[in-house]
């Protein structure tokens, strides 16, 4: 039997000898799940990556991400309110203003002072967001084919009929369907990703906190939340901006255009890749973000 590679490795395989802590603390009134890993030695002062996955995701996001940049950074990766093994959401919307509230309140509850926000897709939307009202609270954006722009219809709804199967009946086969949305290669999609991502569709609850989740969806009330050139333009933090060649939401001159606007954007194209290219190619990824990161302090 051949060794799995590294699409099939799991996400215990990848933390399970590093010393590490998966708890869920209550931030601004959310039972909320944090993975806290990289620590290092208590001499070391390590700065910290802040990791936020995309709509309806969860740290899972980040198995093939999480040990290369543990190696040298405090990484604290969490699922947002009505994601993952968080606090589901019973009704009303989630909007940008909820999910900033709440990173700060995490911010305020582990005492990260300018930490990286490495965001992927809503995870991206948020970092932009928050870093243009905010920047003295970060140091930097590793923005992973970020969302939050005003698009047309056929390109917003592209995911949306399989993501409303994966939740209303989330089998094996919906599950890996909505999966196969994001990653352009059916075949580095893990049966542990879609196992983990079946079980948080089957949590109780769950189909009503994805109808909050999906409120970014509904053009009035993106609108009011959504990213515009303005807000990549008036970012004052360096930028990483990592974009693929089958991306959703527009093509690599899109992604190209986007990291321009910005005074201090770098721009990675993922070859091969949809819309997590932090897992499709986490070698190119993660040496990527750590050789920006470490230019910033060079």
């Amino acid at each position: 039997m051949s060794e799995p590679g590294i699409h099939h490795q799991t996400f215990w395989s990848q933390i399970a000898d590093l010393p590490h802590v998966l708890e869920f603390p209550v931030i601004d009134g959310i039972r909320t799940r944090v993975l806290r890993i990289g620590e290092g030695r208590p001499d070391e002062n390590r700065q910290t990556i802040v990791m936020m996955a995309g709509t309806s995701g969860h740290i899972e996001a980040y198995t093939h991400n999480i040990r290369a940049l543990a190696a040298k950074y405090r990484i604290v990766a969490y699922d947002y309110p009505g994601h993952g093994y968080s606090t589901l959401v019973a009704g009303g919307t989630l909007e940008i203003a909820d999910y900033a509230r709440h990173l700060f309140a995490l911010l305020d509850h582990y005492g990260l002072d300018r930490p990286h926000l490495c965001g992927e897709s809503l995870g991206g939307w948020i970092a932009l967001k928050v870093a243009r009202e905010h920047p003295e609270r970060f140091a930097s954006l590793i923005l992973s084919a970020p969302g939050g722009r005003m698009i047309a219809d056929d390109r917003l709804n592209k995911t949306q009929s399989v993501s409303t199967d994966a939740v209303a009946d989330p089998t094996w086969e919906n599950v890996k369907a909505r999966l196969n949305v994001v990653i352009h290669d059916a075949d580095h999609i893990s049966d542990e990703l879609i196992a983990i991502r079946k079980a948080v569709y089957s949590r109780p609850g769950f189909a009503a906190s994805m109808k909050a989740i999906g409120a970014l969806r509904t053009p009035e009330i993106r609108r009011r939340n959504a990213v515009t050139d303005d807000d990549y333009a008036a970012q004052k933090l360096p930028a990483l901006l990592v974009w693929t060649d089958h991306e959703p939401s527009g093509d690599p001159e899109t992604g190209r255009h986007l990291a321009e606007l910005m005074p201090h954007g770098r721009f990675l194209l993922v070859e091969d890749a949809a819309h997590w290219p932090q897992w499709e190619n986490p070698d190119l990824f993660n040496g990527a973000v750590l050789r920006f990161l470490e230019g910033m302090t060079a």
